[in-house]
């Protein structure tokens, strides 16, 4: 199979640099690296000294999660395009390869996947609850997840993320490849489509990239506020599958995590960031209701809404 990396860049800084030096030391070969670049003026020129990397640059007005990366993949006619943020670092050598491995797996009724994302690890200067959250969200063992699993998992049958995500390039064509549209959640949109198409979609533990964020409270409550808009605006994938029962459960687990490791002091924030996270949730949930400036002041992606939301 050939392999191309397609990356969604904006202003990319020093884990961009070891992204693109891990990618050349795999131990199955990337062709190329395509990076679609938001605002030329915040691209480093010194990126490019890195054979095969191609750079394509584009204006902020005109960045969208889907439509951007779906011009990604129409720049390769490679086998596998494997998503990856500018933020997101190969923890070895082997990322490739896991990645491919995970699409000789199928479903129990012979599922094809169709897609394979990997395991996000804390960085080093990660907080001790986001560093329990990433074992959570992704734990060790791997999973090839069908739409049969939707009865158990629930709305984390359609989990998948782009932050590192190989696609069969074909097969992710005739899906008709991301909504071209979305303030967020392309991912577990596309993958609730493949599902219910009869495509299998893979967690593979094996493929690692080192990935977290320090999020603030008001960080968390804007993310959290798109998260809850992209699940209004997709009835079709998120009508009758709540995720307030996961998100209970992670705060619990958690807490009990932070108790049990000595660091009773990290509760009491973990209870404000938690809320702050499900204030952000049900006000994107509800946000036809809300005036459009409280809307832009609670958005992480103003841009969408200027271009005429």
């Amino acid at each position: 199979m050939t392999v191309d990396v397609l990356i969604p860049a904006y202003r990319p800084g020093e884990k961009f640099v070891r992204l693109l030096s891990a990618l050349r030391r795999q131990d199955t070969p990337v062709r190329k690296i395509i990076v679609v670049n938001t605002e030329e003026e915040y691209w480093d020129r010194r990126f490019e000294r890195m054979d095969g990397l191609e750079v394509h640059h584009i204006k902020k007005k005109d960045f969208d999660h889907g439509a951007t990366r779906n011009l990604l993949m129409s720049l390769t006619d490679a086998d596998v395009g494997v998503f990856m943020t500018d933020d997101a670092v190969p923890a070895d050598a082997h990322l490739i390869s896991a990645l491919l491995e995970g699409f000789e797996g199928e479903g129990p009724s012979g599922e094809k996947v169709i897609a394979v994302y990997a395991r996000q690890l804390p960085d080093k200067d990660c907080a001790p609850a986001e560093r329990f959250t990433r074992g959570f969200n992704y734990p060790e063992e791997s999973r090839v997840k069908t739409q049969a699993d939707v009865e158990s998992l629930g709305i984390k049958a359609y989990f998948c993320s782009d932050v590192c995500c190989a696609y069969r390039r074909e097969l992710f064509l005739e899906q008709g490849g991301f909504i071209s549209r979305t303030i967020f959640n392309e991912d577990m949109i596309f993958a609730a489509g493949a599902l219910k198409a009869g495509y299998a979609v893979c967690y593979q533990a094996k493929a690692r990239v080192v990935h977290s964020h320090n999020y603030g409270c008001m960080q968390q409550l804007r993310r959290n506020f798109d998260l809850g808009v992209s699940q209004a605006d997709h009835p079709e994938v998120f009508a009758g599958l709540p995720s307030e029962g996961e998100g209970i459960r992670l705060v619990k687990e958690t807490a009990v995590w932070l108790a049990g490791s000595g660091r009773l002091l990290g509760i009491p924030g973990l209870v404000v960031k938690s809320g702050c996270k499900y204030a952000g949730y049900r006000l994107g949930k509800a946000y036809r209701k809300l005036p459009m400036w409280a809307v832009r002041r609670l958005t992480m992606n103003d841009n969408y809404w200027r271009n005429g939301k």
